[in-house]
């Protein structure tokens, strides 16, 4: 049996159509069913993480018109931009783009991943222009001031990741870690949402194509193509979204051994043409490759696992609050990526999963099933437990969640092609 999307479209208008997420169809499948082209009729995929690509475009308003010529440099919140490329000569205002993982020159935990989830909180934020005689302009704004806010990712939601280990005795510092990994064998980290992931799901890029319409940190957007760094066994989503229609919950800074990253939150729909679709639908975090390498030299693997390093996790630590020692400097606040551990205070919204305090506290007052990973090494067997997850599959159930709810209410329209 083959479906349209028309047909697709018709059952959703009337309120019969079937939606699952990618994890509820795996999950009938793992309990002995097979569900058919007939049973389902949309099948939604989400993924959060850190997505280094990310940049936005910005036109913001500094000062009245005629006040400078031209923008030389520009700071939001410390954090450098491009100023560009319409110079807006004479307009007061200053078209400009920023990197998600541009740090700020004030505050070295603080980069562009924090800013943009400050924008779109709609913080007021401190802006200063240097023009081009060495002028110096300061004002603020707030995201309902800004003309343009347009997030773009350039390399979105990998099929898939690599995951990383340090089996040297010096420790390293790297994007792939909330901290430098210490060695050797002290730990494991990865990124990537399994079987949740949209391109795990289409991976022959069948449905999503130039055009598709996504969720991208809440805000409906656009696949509009293959990423950088994409190819045929390991493709990869450029995407891009309207700021001002996100949700702060989905998107942030991240801190690591390397200095502040960005993380975003995609989600896809798939409609359901027929059986050959769906059964890609039913792939398992089993059987989902992740390879591991040396953090040094990210290209080496060293070995194999699989995504079932999700498999019978905790989304979110227990924080027992009363066994804390109240040491001196506390390790988890000094090491939280998202901030999310301030004066003994877990802000659970804040909380990204990562696994981080449960690896870092050594009194045990953070409780997390993170799971582990067992490899050979030069003839033995090592077991590693998870020291950091760089992808949150809570905010990814979430929002695979929030995307079918759409589609159920006829609040998201299928692409057509």
């Amino acid at each position: 049996m083959k479906k349209t999307i028309q047909q697709i479209k018709e059952k959703i208008k009337e309120g019969k159509a079937t939606v699952l997420t990618a994890e509820e169809v795996t999950q009938l499948v793992m309990n002995g069913e097979e569900p058919t082209v007939e049973d389902v009729d949309v099948v939604t995929t989400g993924t959060c993480g850190i997505m280094s690509g990310t940049a936005a475009i910005f036109h913001i308003p500094v000062a009245d018109p005629g006040a400078f010529k031209k923008a030389k440099n520009i700071l939001l919140n410390g954090v450098p931009g491009f100023p560009g490329p319409c110079p807006n000569e004479w307009l007061g205002s200053v078209d400009l783009m920023v990197y998600g993982t541009s740090h700020s020159i004030n505050d070295p935990q603080y980069g562009g991943g924090f800013l943009f989830k400050d924008i779109v909180r709609g913080e007021e934020i401190e802006i200063e222009v240097e023009d081009l005689e060495g002028n110096i302009i300061r004002s603020t704004a707030t995201l309902d001031d800004f003309g343009t806010a347009q997030l773009i990712g350039t390399r979105s939601a990998f099929k898939n990741y690599t995951a990383f280990i340090n089996p040297s005795f010096e420790s390293v510092a790297s994007i792939f870690n909330a901290v430098k990994m210490d060695g050797p064998f002290k730990g494991i980290t990865f990124s990537g949402c399994g079987e949740l992931n949209p391109l795990q799901n289409d991976p022959q890029l069948s449905f999503l194509r130039k055009g598709t319409r996504l969720l991208l940190n809440n805000s409906e957007g656009l696949f509009i193509g293959t990423g950088t760094r994409s190819t045929p066994e390991k493709p990869n989503m450029m995407v891009t979204a309207d700021m001002k229609e996100m949700d702060p919950h989905y998107m942030g800074g991240f801190c690591t051994g390397a200095g502040p990253e960005v993380y975003n939150s995609v989600a896809t729909a798939i409609p359901i043409l027929d059986n050959e679709i769906l059964q890609q639908t039913f792939i398992r975090n089993e059987d989902i490759s992740l390879p591991i390498a040396d953090i040094r030299g990210r290209h080496s693997v060293l070995s194999q696992t699989s995504y079932a390093v999700w498999r019978d996790t905790d989304e979110r630590p227990l924080y027992e609050e009363e066994l804390c020692q109240n040491c001196g400097t506390c390790l988890v606040e000094e090491r939280c990526p998202t901030r999310a551990f301030q004066n003994h205070n877990l802000n659970q919204a804040q909380c990204f999963g990562c696994g981080m305090c449960a690896y870092t506290c050594p009194f045990g007052i953070f409780q997390m099933e993170r799971g582990t990973v067992s490899m050979d090494w030069e003839g033995e067997t090592k077991t590693l437990e998870v020291s950091c997850r760089q992808s949150d599959i809570k905010r990814a159930r979430e929002l695979a969640h929030e995307l079918k709810n759409r589609i159920q209410k006829g609040n998201f329209l299928i692409s057509e092609f």
